[in-house]
């Protein structure tokens, strides 16, 4: 490893680590990722590289295509939905780029998860990082014609699946989501309701590891309801610290000093869509670490 290929990976870890994330959907295996990168990136023939950033983009990508594979299998015997690992963002990286912000939403990253792995890595390529089909192709292994085939049908599949992207105010979110949880906390059901969408869905990923509905919970009754036990089980020892996880409002739970988990709440005009609850503790080890994105 020269001090070369340390400066070229080093600037472009951060639109690197983006590409692994919105594969694989985790950032832990995203870091995994990009280490066995870098040390592929360190055998090569420096000489031989026109366009750095395209070459360790098709590196990053193949290894991210193959952990996904592997993920799918493990998928198989996951109980309970599988969500995304919630990402917590350093700094304002996400701010004043809609198409990034967007990108590593929760809402799509939830998308991105009903894509099989090429078309996820095609659309991710193509719409958030806009490489070229040529290459794409080079970097999943397929014909160009192939590639812009793949990407018509993920683009879509994505368009008639997600909401429309609304950017979010970070104070006025965080302060819906205090009030609703301090809400909670009293166990007024109707008090929960008014900050709720009428189809609200709760949907929280735990594996069987921890306490946590192994179905989506759908409807403002029902949703309010999971919530206001949630907060009651925590009991005294019990806390909520508000936080920004893909951009998005979030609470980070704890149960005395444990990190119990993260939930990361959707907004859709004033009221809450969505609540995306992050329990299964093998998939919180390292949501506290902030990354750095790009694109």
């Amino acid at each position: 490893m020269t001090d070369e290929h340390a400066e070229r990976f080093t600037r472009l870890r951060p639109l690197l680590f983006t590409i692994a994330y919105e594969i694989t959907g985790t950032a832990t295996e995203a870091d995994d990722v990009l280490q066995d990168g870098y040390l592929r990136w360190a055998e090569v023939d420096l000489a031989e590289v026109t366009d750095t950033k395209a070459y360790l983009a098709r590196l990053i990508t193949r290894q991210a295509l193959n952990a996904l594979r592997a993920q799918s299998r493990r998928r198989e015997e996951y109980v309970g939905p599988w969500l995304p690992e919630p990402l917590l963002i350093d700094a304002a990286d996400a701010a004043h780029d809609v198409v990034l912000a967007e990108s590593v939403s929760m809402a799509m990253m939830v998308v991105l998860e009903t894509l099989g792995p090429d078309e996820r890595a095609v659309f991710v390529l193509r719409e958030v990082f806009g490489f070229d089909h040529a290459e794409i192709a080079d970097a999943i292994g397929k014909s160009p014609a192939a590639v812009r085939q793949i990407a018509h049908r993920a683009r879509e599949h994505v368009h008639a699946r997600r909401r429309r992207y609304e950017p979010v105010d970070p104070e006025a979110s965080l302060r819906l989501t205090t009030q609703f949880f301090a809400t909670a906390a009293t166990g007024d059901i109707d008090g929960l309701m008014t900050m709720l969408a009428p189809d609200v869905v709760w949907t929280a990923d735990s594996d069987g590891k921890a306490s946590a509905a192994r179905r989506p919970v759908v409807g403002a009754d029902r949703v309010a309801r999971v919530v206001a036990g949630l907060v009651r089980l925590g009991g005294p020892d019990g806390r909520a610290e508000p936080a920004m996880y893909n951009g998005l409002p979030a609470l980070v739970l704890y149960l005395g000093d444990t990190l119990e988990g993260v939930v990361v709440l959707e907004i859709v005009d004033g009221r809450i869509a969505n609540f995306y609850a992050m329990r299964n503790p093998e998939k919180l080890a390292g949501v506290t670490v902030a990354r750095t994105i790009a694109r």
